[in-house]
C-alpha cells in the first residue's frame, strides 16, 4: 500500500479511537458489577448501545472470548449469541495475546453475517485489583461512521506495478502486429489532441492493439465514452462535442500534451517484442500511464514521462520523433554473451543487474556500448523477473 495512503488511513484510525477510546473505558466500569448476571449485563448493553453514536452490535465476553451477553442493536437483543466464541475473530487476537492492551481498535475487515466492511472496539474489563475479566465489544458498519471530509491524494511519484507472470513468461515468443489504429495513427493522436486541446477531454486511454479510446468530458465527468478507430480517423468527431477551452484546471501545459502523445507513438513502434499496448492521459493530475506488452505498467508523472525518451525504455542514444534505430544491434553477438551470463547462475545475474541499475558498468559488459549493454539489461530483467519470488528471488 502505499505511504501516503496508509498515512491517510492511519490519521483517520487515530481520529476514531479518539472518538470512541474514553467512552468505551468509562462503560467498562459500570458493566464490571454485573459480569456474573446475564439479564443484567442485557440491560447495561441496551443502555450503552443508546449511548453510543453510529455502534451497530455491542455485547460483553468473559476473559477466554466467550461472550456472556446477549447481541444487542437497533431491532433489540440476540440472545442466542450468548455463549458464542469470539476469541479467534479478527478483533479479538490482539486483545487476547497481549494481556497489557486495554483499547483496541481492529483493523477493517468484511463481516461474517452481512459481508459489510467493519470495524471493532474492544475494551478490556478489569476489576479492582487490575485482573481482566471480560471485554466489551462494539461493532461499526464503516459506512455509518464519521469520515474524513478530505479525499486521499494519489501520490505523485513514479508506481509500476507488474502484471501478469503468464504473459511475461512468454514474452519473446510474441510480436507485435500491426493494428488498424496503427495504420492512422498519425491522424488518431491529431484527433486526440484536439479533443484535449479545443473539445473539453480531460482525460483519455488509448488502446493501440485494439483500436479503441475511452474518454472522459469535463462537461460529464462521471460517464466514459468509447471512441472506436473508424470514429477516431475522421476528425469530424470532433463534431460531436461542444468546443471548450482548455480546461483551467489542467497541471499539463497544452503545448506539452502533442509532445506526450508522440512519445507514445514512439514507444508504440520501438520494438517488436516489447512495445506499448495502451496508454493514458489525466491533464488535471499530469499522470501518464503506460501498458506494455509484457504486461508491466508504469504510473507517472507527464514531466517525468518526457523526459525519459526511448533511452531510458529502450536503449537508444536520442528520442526521435519518428523512430529510426540509430546502429543495428548485433544480435547473434549479444544473444551468445546472454545465454554465457545466464550460465554463472541466478546470483551473479542479480549482482549484474544490481550494478547496471545503479549506473555502473561491470567489468564483463565494459566492451560493449551503451545500447548494448541496455538490451543485455532489457533481456537479462525479463526472464529474472519470470522468476521472480522463486528459485532466483534474492
Amino acid at each position: 500500500m502505499a505511504e501516503s495512503l496508509q498515512h491517510s488511513i492511519n490519521s483517520h484510525r487515530a481520529l476514531l479511537t479518539d472518538l470512541l477510546g474514553n467512552a468505551l473505558s468509562e462503560y467498562a466500569g459500570r458493566i464490571l458489577p454485573h459480569m456474573g448476571e446475564t439479564e443484567r449485563l442485557d440491560e447495561c448493553m441496551r443502555r450503552v448501545f443508546s449511548a453510543l453514536d453510529y455502534c451497530k452490535y455491542v455485547y460483553v465476553l468473559d476473559a477466554h472470548g466467550v461472550q456472556l451477553s446477549s447481541t444487542v442493536n437497533r431491532y433489540g437483543a440476540d440472545t442466542e449469541a450468548r455463549g458464542r466464541e469470539r476469541a479467534e475473530r479478527p478483533y479479538m487476537l490482539l486483545p487476547m495475546q497481549n494481556p497489557t492492551l486495554d483499547f483496541n481498535l481492529s483493523e477493517a475487515y468484511i463481516s461474517r453475517n452481512k459481508k459489510r466492511p467493519s470495524i471493532t472496539a474492544v475494551q478490556r474489563i478489569r476489576n479492582a485489583a487490575g485482573e481482566s475479566v471480560g471485554f466489551l465489544g462494539v461493532d461499526y458498519d464503516l459506512r455509518e461512521l464519521p469520515h474524513s471530509d478530505v479525499i486521499y491524494e494519489e501520490p505523485s511519484q513514479w508506481r509500476q506495478i507488474k502484471g501478469d507472470p503468464a504473459i511475461r513468461s512468454g514474452l519473446f515468443a510474441q510480436q507485435r502486429v500491426e493494428s488498424v489504429m496503427d495504420r492512422h495513427i498519425d491522424v488518431v493522436l491529431s484527433v486526440h489532441e484536439a479533443l484535449i486541446l479545443d473539445q473539453g477531454v480531460h482525460h483519455f486511454q488509448v488502446h493501440f492493439s485494439s483500436s479503441r479510446t475511452t474518454i472522459w468530458h469535463r462537461d460529464d465527468p462521471f460517464v466514459y465514452r468509447i471512441l472506436t478507430n473508424e470514429e477516431l480517423i475522421d476528425p469530424n468527431v470532433c463534431l460531436a462535442y461542444p468546443r471548450r477551452p482548455y480546461f483551467e484546471r489542467a497541471i499539463v501545459p497544452p503545448e506539452m500534451v502533442g509532445k506526450v502523445l508522440a512519445q507514445f507513438k514512439a514507444l508504440r513502434f520501438a520494438d517488436e517484442t516489447i512495445y506499448l499496448r495502451s496508454a493514458s492521459l489525466n491533464i488535471v493530475n499530469g499522470t501518464v500511464g503506460l501498458n506494455f506488452s509484457c504486461d508491466g505498467t508504469h504510473y507517472l508523472g507527464y514531466d517525468q514521462f518526457l523526459a525519459q525518451g526511448l533511452d531510458f525504455w529502450f536503449g537508444a542514444d536520442e528520442f526521435p520523433q519518428a523512430v529510426v534505430a540509430a546502429e543495428p544491434l548485433d544480435k547473434a553477438r549479444l544473444d551468445a554473451e546472454l545465454e554465457a551470463i545466464a550460465s554463472t547462475g541466478c546470483i551473479q545475474v542479480n549482482k549484474l543487474l544490481y550494478a547496471l541499475e545503479k549506473g555502473n558498468t561491470p567489468e564483463r559488459l565494459a566492451a560493449f556500448n551503451n545500447a548494448e549493454r541496455d538490451y543485455l539489461y532489457r533481456e537479462l530483467r525479463a526472464v529474472m523477473d519470470v522468476y521472480e519470488g522463486g528459485v532466483c528471488g534474492l
